[in-house]
C-alpha cells in the first residue's frame, strides 16, 4: 500500500493538482478583497451609502435585547440570529469575477489549441518501399534493406 502511494504521489498531475489548489486559494482571496475592498464600496456608494457587509435581517434577537444592532459585527456579538444577505450578495459578486476569470483562461487556452491543431502538418521524411515494404528515406534512390532501384 504504501508503494502505491509513493508511485500516486510521485506522478505529475498530484502535483500539478496541488500547485492548482494553492493558487486557487490565493486568487480566491485576492478576488474576495477585490470585491469587498474596491468593487462593492463604490456600488454601495451609488446606491446611497450602502455597506454590504453589514446587510442582514434579524431573525432572532439575542439575549440583550434593546436598541436595534448597527452592524453585523454588534448583532452577531449580542448573540443574535440574523440573515446576512449582504455577505450573500458579495458572494456572489466573487463567484462572477472568479467564473468570468476561469472562463477567459479556458477560452485563451482553447485558442492556443485551435492554433495549434491548424499548422500544416510537416512534410514526408519517410517512404515505403515497394519491393519489400520497409521505411526508408525519402531521398533514397536505392532500398538498403532489399537494394532494389527506386524511382
Amino acid at each position: 500500500m504504501f508503494k502505491e502511494f509513493k508511485q500516486f504521489i510521485s506522478r505529475g498531475n498530484v502535483v500539478d493538482l496541488a500547485v492548482a489548489v494553492v493558487i486557487g486559494g490565493a486568487f480566491g482571496l485576492i478576488i474576495k478583497s477585490l470585491v469587498a475592498d474596491v468593487i462593492m464600496p463604490p456600488i454601495g456608494l451609488l446606491l446611497g451609502n450602502v455597506d454590504f457587509a453589514n446587510l442582514f435581517s434579524v431573525l432572532k434577537a439575542g439575549p440583550e435585547i434593546g436598541r436595534p444592532y448597527a452592524t453585523l459585527a454588534d448583532a452577531q456579538a449580542a448573540g443574535a440570529v440574523t440573515i446576512n444577505y449582504g455577505a450573500f450578495v458579495m458572494t456572489i459578486v466573487n463567484f462572477l469575477i472568479v467564473a468570468l476569470a476561469i472562463f477567459g483562461v479556458v477560452k485563451s487556452f482553447n485558442k492556443m489549441k485551435r492554433k495549434k491543431a491548424e499548422e500544416p502538418p510537416s512534410e514526408p521524411t519517410l517512404k515505403e518501399c515497394p519491393f519489400c515494404f520497409t521505411e526508408i528515406s525519402i531521398k533514397a534512390t536505392r532500398c538498403p534493406n532489399c537494394t532494389s532501384e527506386l524511382d
